[in-house]
């Protein structure tokens, strides 16, 4: 694919979600936890180069910083990838615990986005093409002439840098359902609410992400519209939301997969309103209702941003690759040419339309009336931002945040079930499903169609696996049965142990005759022998005496999942 002139910046963030297995993100960040036996991050990765966009950065905090750059040099996975490799950026003010926001504030970022980008997450896995999100986007916000949001008051280029004033260069967020076959119980959440766009006069062809793409009028999540009906006992809908969009669409079911396309300008927005936490609630919620509120575009800043382009040299230049190309009128260079006829025909000196000629010329004011006379605010137009709303069926490809245990197992099991490379063209097919069968005993039984094993996996006689992902040098010994389950790199399960739906950490091992139910094992961590248990955590603890190890057991509030430190 040729470079679409994005920058991508992949957000590896804290895991906070998995801490089973991110307890020590200096040595085992989120972004390595292995997806089918990839790790998390090679996802996001492969999807930017798959739609043709190079300029990768990995966004981090320094103390994740070395174990990821050891990963990009040495996992057979990573190592994989195109050419060039992605950038590490490590600010030295991001921490665990900073808003997705405010790293767009951080200087090193701000120093190194140099045109339109790309904001993903690092547990994203996503199986619809990048380059058709691209395409949409560039026809409905970045080309020449079919804006969907006009201004005759606008007479310049509508793509480049001046093209905020004609309302064009808006922004693209992508939602998914959550209520699918692939999806899991209780599973996060957004509201949102959008408007239809105007109908094009040519459609778009067949299998075009386009007709599932509409305009974002509202976006929060799912806990603070909750907040907002307890305190207020409804759900309030300002007359100016009504007023603006007769018919508005509103979903309760789907959840913002993070995937933001953003115009360079959006970065100044962030920079000015210090406020602004989070990417989703903050920007892109706040951004969705200066669509349609009145005054708070201004009150944004976004005003400044759109006249201060004037004083820049290259108004009418557009960003490629970082660069901004010498100036030109490119919608001059377009044969397609609009035409108003609300007021009658064009003529030819000027631009505007012009009156009948029974109506006379209203003459001018003079220098003390104009001096005297308030000077009229011109109307904000904001660029909208579009939200494509992933379709339901079946048979759609798979968006999905991967942000939970119970998402980091369904996903594992899902990708297991794809073919081998040989025999489908899903770009997350593994070239083979049980890697190497030399150190399988003939007496096991393993179900490769559902099944994914990895490199030097042993699996001794009488052991019985079943729709489960097995990682690089595990060891599975006789007499074991596994079902749905995801086991990390190095784990280590006993004999005639029975695993039903768990997740085992790197390097960790379950004791012989253990029975486990929907339980996570830390790395490093060991279950004892004969051990039963189910939705329990099999966790270290370190500096906690008797009685709080004992009140880690019993679990939170007496819930059927409860914590257990060994």
């Amino acid at each position: 694919m040729p470079s679409p002139g994005f920058q991508a910046f992949i957000l590896c963030g804290p895991g906070v979600s998995l801490n089973t297995f991110t307890a020590t993100p200096e040595e085992f960040p989120k972004a390595l936890i292995p997806i089918a036996n990839r790790p998390m991050m090679w996802y996001p990765l492969d999807w930017c180069y798959r739609m043709g966009i190079s300029n990768i950065h990995l966004v981090t905090p320094p103390s994740s910083a070395k174990a990821i750059e050891a990963a990009l040099l040495q996992n057979p996975h990573l190592t994989s990838l195109p050419l060039p490799r992605a950038d590490i950026l490590a600010p030295e003010n991001l921490t665990q615990t900073s808003g997705t926001a405010e790293i767009l504030r951080l200087p090193e970022v701000q120093a190194v986005v140099t045109g339109d980008f790309l904001i993903l997450p690092c547990d994203l896995v996503c199986e619809v093409a990048g380059e058709s999100l691209l395409e949409a986007w560039m026809i409905q916000q970045a080309g020449l002439g079919g804006a969907s949001v006009s201004s005759l008051d606008y007479l310049g280029p509508k793509m480049g840098i001046g093209g905020e004033k004609g309302g064009r260069r808006g922004g693209l967020g992508v939602w998914y359902q959550t209520k699918s076959e692939s999806s899991t119980k209780g599973e996060e959440t957004d509201f949102v609410a959008t408007a239809s766009l105007d109908i094009p006069t040519v459609p778009p062809p067949e299998g075009s992400l386009r007709s599932n793409i509409s305009k974002l009028v509202y976006s929060t999540t799912t806990d603070t519209l909750k907040d907002i009906t307890e305190e207020k006992k409804s759900f309030p809908i300002r007359h100016g939301l009504i007023r603006k969009h007769g018919r508005i669409r509103m979903l309760t079911t789907y959840r913002d997969a993070h995937i933001y396309l953003f115009p360079h300008w959006v970065l100044e927005m962030v920079r000015r309103n210090e406020t602004m936490d989070s990417i989703s609630e903050d920007v892109v919620g706040w951004w969705a209702k200066a669509s349609w509120q009145e005054g708070l575009g201004d009150k944004l800043g976004l005003r400044e941003i759109f006249q201060g382009n004037d004083d820049r040299d290259g108004e009418t230049g557009s960003y490629h690759s970082g660069l901004l190309e010498e100036d030109m009128d490119i919608g001059s260079m377009s044969s397609t040419r609009t035409s108003n006829f609300r007021n009658g025909p064009s003529s030819k000196n000027d631009p505007r339309s012009a009156f009948a000629s029974r109506v006379s010329t209203p003459t001018p004011p003079t220098s003390k009336e104009a001096s005297t006379q308030p000077t009229p605010k011109q109307k904000l137009t904001i660029p909208p931002i579009l939200a494509y709303i992933h379709p339901s069926a079946t048979t759609t490809p798979l968006i999905r945040r991967v942000d939970t245990i119970p998402i980091l197992l369904a996903t594992s099991l899902y990708l297991a079930k794809l073919p081998p490379t040989t025999e489908t063209p899903s770009p997350f097919a593994h070239p083979q499903k049980v890697a190497s069968t030399s150190s399988i005993a003939t007496r096991s039984t393993i179900s490769k169609a559902d099944c994914l094993l990895a490199e030097n996996v042993t699996v001794e006689e009488k052991c019985v696996v079943k729709e489960s992902v097995v990682g690089v040098n595990c060891v599975i010994k006789s007499g074991a049965r596994l079902t749905r389950c995801l086991l990390m790199d190095g784990a280590v399960v006993g004999e005639k142990a029975q695993l039903t739906g768990c997740v085992l950490g790197r390097r960790c091992q379950v004791g012989r005759e253990s029975v486990l139910r929907e339980c996570e094992v830390q790395e490093g961590n060991v279950v004892p022998e004969e051990t039963d248990a189910k939705g329990e955590k099999f966790m270290v603890f370190e500096g906690l005496d008797d009685e709080d190890v004992e009140e880690a057991r019993e679990g939170d509030d007496g819930g059927d999942e409860g914590i257990a430190a060994y």
